[in-house]
């Protein structure tokens, strides 16, 4: 074997591979035990992520400076993604519903879940704080751009941000920066109980993954799968590597943020499908292939980043 498949190899077994086997015990909870994603998902989603997001961004020492890089760095490379999802969608010629499924799965990528997990193993607590905003950000996007396009217009601005008062870690986001603008710390009573949690909030993360990717088919449609595919876990990373440069990214930030670009697409987007009709079919086959082809694309990501 090769000193770089040793490489290769040596990266899939500490960082990735830990992943996929919580993620494994999900599957086969879903599958045999007959445990509901449902309920755990929501637990995970209104307790444990906004705990993990408090304790992260408290803790550390990212600068506002730094925490608006990694914003700004997310929203153009969503504005990116969703420009090449549009000119690669041309020749495919999806009607109105297949398109806006179409710029739901390239532009909503797991950086939860999946992302979170694979950033703490790969590069460390510092990337995790890095990866964590961008995290919160998507997910804003999520819930104004991604309920938007899976509505396919029928949904207005208003309703949009409603859903995004609905999401528990941005009230986490929000508490955080609010902690470290008065220099306040909280009492130790208060700290143990958001640590515990923070603490169970990413293995729960990857069994909702495992969970839910127990659910999916494979595709009905392979060529409009494999292009979405292609975008997201290919084109989008290879684009972000040059606005990571262009928004000043260095260091943890340049690697927690390219990193988090290459994950596949969210799985929350199947639940935005079945809501608004917009090809669920599709857009869990996305989900699935994508998920089962990204630990060839994010391996050899890490390995090009630890070079960084």
């Amino acid at each position: 074997m090769t000193s770089a498949a040793q490489l290769l190899l040596s990266i899939f077994v500490s960082d990735l591979l830990p992943v996929f086997a919580i993620a494994g015990i999900g599957f086969v909870l879903a599958r045999h035990a007959g445990v509901r994603v449902q309920p755990v998902s929501r637990l995970t989603f209104h307790a444990l992520a906004p705990a993990l997001v408090y304790n992260i961004l408290a803790t550390s020492t990212v600068g506002g400076a730094q925490a608006g890089r990694m914003a700004l760095f997310y929203v153009l490379v969503a504005l990116s993604a969703a420009t090449m999802a549009r000119i690669v969608a041309i020749p495919l010629r999806l009607d109105r519903r297949a398109l806006s499924a179409f710029l739901l799965v390239v532009v909503c990528s797991n950086s939860g879940n999946y992302g979170l997990p694979v950033t703490l193993l790969a590069f460390g607590r510092e990337a995790l704080s890095f990866a964590s905003i961008y995290f919160v950000s998507s997910s804003i996007f999520t819930y104004t751009g991604g309920v938007l396009l899976a509505a396919s217009g029928k949904r207005s601005l208003r309703d949009a941000l409603i859903g995004v008062s609905r999401i528990p870690a941005v009230y986490g986001a929000a508490a955080a920066a609010l902690t470290l603008m008065v220099g306040a710390e909280l009492p130790a009573a208060v700290m143990a109980p958001v640590r515990l949690l923070s603490e169970a909030a990413v293995p729960m993360m990857i069994l909702v993954l495992g969970m839910q990717l127990e659910r999916a088919s494979w595709p009905e449609r392979p060529n409009v799968v494999a292009a979405a595919v292609a975008v997201s876990l290919v084109l989008t990373p290879l684009v972000a590597l040059g606005i990571a440069q262009i928004v000043g990214l260095e260091g943890a930030a340049l690697k927690a943020g390219v990193l988090q670009t290459s994950m596949p697409t969210a799985v929350i987007t199947t639940i935005l499908a079945v809501e608004f009709d917009v090809v669920p079919e599709f857009v869990t086959s996305v989900v699935f292939v994508s998920t089962l082809l990204s630990p060839l694309t994010v391996t050899l990501m890490i390995a090009y980043l630890q070079g960084v």
